[in-house]
C-alpha cells in the first residue's frame, strides 16, 4: 500500500515576514507557482584514474522564484523595494467622457477634480487627434490646465473630449503608495519565507519550509493582450545571526 503522508498537491501557500519588530507577515495571494534550488559548487580530486576519488562540497547556494496574481503593493515594498508607506493611491482615469462647455470660458473640470494629480492628455472624441497643452490663451487645438479645470479656446466650444488624468483616492480603504528612492548600494529589505504544502489524501499532513533570512534580486510584471498579469518574484536565502539557514518540517 502506497504511503500517501509522502506526496504534496497544489501550488501550496507562501508568507514573507519583514525583518524587524511587530512585522506584519503579507501572503502571494493567488500563488501559481514556486521553485527551490538547494545547490552547491564541488571540489573533485584526482588520481591516474578518470574518476575522481574523493569530492567535498565547496559554496551553497538557496534560490526560490515564486509566481503569483495578486498585485499586492504592501507584498512588493516589503519583499523588494523596502520603501515607507503612505496611504492614498494614484488612480488614473483613461478616457473621460466630456465636452467642452458651449460658452466662456470654454472649460471642462474632470470628475475627480478636486484630487487632481497629473495630466495625461486630451484628445478629440470624434478623431482621436490629440490636443497641445500650452501654458495660456490656447488656440483651437490646444488647452491650458489649472487645478483639475481644462480651458479651450472658443473655437473648440461644444466638442466632445476625452480626458486622461491621475488622481489620489483619498477615501477610507484607498490603497497605499511609495516613493521609489535611490538607496545606497547594499541596501535591501530583508524577510523570511514560509512555505507549506498540503496533501488532498491525508486530512492534516503537511509539509513545509522556512528560510529565516532572504533577499530578492528581481521583480518581473508583465501584462499580455487576453491573460492575467502574473508577477513574478525571485529570491535568495542566507544565513542569520545563528549561523542557520532555516527549517524544514515532513510528516514522516
Amino acid at each position: 500500500m502506497p504511503n500517501t503522508t509522502s506526496v504534496a498537491f497544489g501550488s501550496g501557500v507562501l508568507i514573507a515576514t519583514p525583518s524587524g519588530a511587530n512585522a506584519t507577515p503579507v501572503q502571494f495571494g493567488a500563488l501559481q507557482d514556486i521553485s527551490l534550488d538547494f545547490s552547491f559548487s564541488s571540489k573533485q580530486l584526482f588520481g591516474q584514474y578518470q574518476f575522481p576519488i574523493a569530492l567535498a562540497r565547496g559554496e551553497g547556494k538557496i534560490t526560490g522564484k515564486a509566481k503569483f496574481a495578486n498585485i499586492d503593493g504592501p507584498l512588493y515594498n516589503s519583499c523588494f523595494f523596502g520603501q515607507s508607506l503612505a496611504s492614498g493611491q494614484k488612480l488614473w482615469a483613461y478616457n473621460e467622457a466630456g465636452s467642452v462647455a458651449a460658452s466662456s470660458p470654454y472649460a471642462y473640470a474632470v470628475v475627480n477634480a478636486s484630487a487632481f494629480d497629473a495630466d495625461l492628455g486630451v484628445v478629440y472624441a470624434a478623431s482621436g487627434l490629440a490636443l497641445t497643452r500650452v501654458a495660456s490663451a490656447p488656440s483651437v487645438g490646444q488647452y491650458t490646465l489649472s487645478a483639475g479645470v481644462y480651458t479651450f479656446n472658443s473655437g473648440d466650444a461644444g466638442k466632445a473630449i476625452l480626458v486622461s488624468y491621475c488622481y489620489t483616492q483619498t477615501a477610507a480603504g484607498g490603497g497605499s503608495r511609495a516613493v521609489l528612492s535611490n538607496k545606497l548600494m547594499g541596501v535591501a529589505p530583508t524577510f523570511q519565507i514560509d512555505f507549506y504544502q498540503t496533501n488532498p489524501n491525508a486530512a492534516g499532513a503537511q509539509w513545509s519550509l522556512r528560510l529565516y533570512n532572504c533577499v530578492s534580486n528581481k521583480l518581473t510584471v508583465s501584462s499580455k493582450i487576453q491573460d492575467f498579469n502574473i508577477p513574478e518574484l525571485d529570491f535568495e536565502a542566507f544565513a542569520n545571526a545563528a549561523n542557520n539557514i532555516g527549517e524544514i518540517n515532513t510528516a514522516i
